[in-house]
């Protein structure tokens, strides 16, 4: 838990904000400064950027710690881009600081997916249920350093290796928490044999 003491004298108000770095998600990473007004450029980690242009606050990572920062303004710039203006960063100097900086949001303020779109944090803890298979066994991680992304699949200890592809794939269902695969033949018996 990061606890944070904040004081924000035009408000007169004592905040604290408790923000754990699993319950946010990664939306960008501070890249360049923009002007000598202590902007500064983060390239954003989404196919929807239009809907993170009017941020009011965000959280940039500093050792391990989750810092929130209060935006004076942001605007899209160029296709994947975020202009930024945070309070109190008023010069290059200061601007240089956030350089590398990776910018969090609380996990709320995701668009909500339908269908069988989901992010990598909701489905932990689902089940797997291959069409031909049957039970695979649970979603314990997903793997998305491989050139593909895998469903790291927990069968009674065996560990299960399920590419994410789209064309297996079949039915989402968050109120019973399993996702319907069906997956190439022999796919899974290389796992439990």
């Amino acid at each position: 838990i990061y606890l944070f003491h904040i004081f924000k004298p035009d408000l007169c108000q004592v905040f604290f904000i408790i923000m754990k770095k699993k319950d946010c998600f990664f939306l960008a990473k501070i890249i360049k400064k923009y002007s000598f007004k202590g902007e500064v450029l983060a390239k954003l980690d989404t196919d929807q950027p239009e809907l993170y242009k009017e941020l009011k606050t965000v959280f940039l990572e500093f050792n391990n710690s989750l810092i929130p920062y209060f935006v004076e303004k942001s605007n899209l710039h160029k296709s994947n881009l975020l202009r930024l203006k945070f309070e109190d960063i008023n010069c290059e100097v200061e601007a240089d600081m956030l350089i590398k900086k990776d910018i969090y949001l609380p996990l709320n303020l995701l668009p909500k997916l339908k269908g069988n779109s989901f992010y990598f944090h909701e489905i932990l803890g689902f089940k797997i249920i291959d069409l031909k298979y049957g039970f695979v066994g649970e979603v314990k991680s997903v793997n998305d350093n491989s050139p593909q992304a895998l469903f790291e699949i927990d069968n009674n200890g065996k560990e299960i290796l399920i590419p994410i592809n789209d064309e297996f794939i079949k039915n989402i269902n968050r109120e019973t928490k399993t996702i319907s695969v069906l997956t190439p033949p022999g796919l899974i018996d290389l796992f439990i044999d």
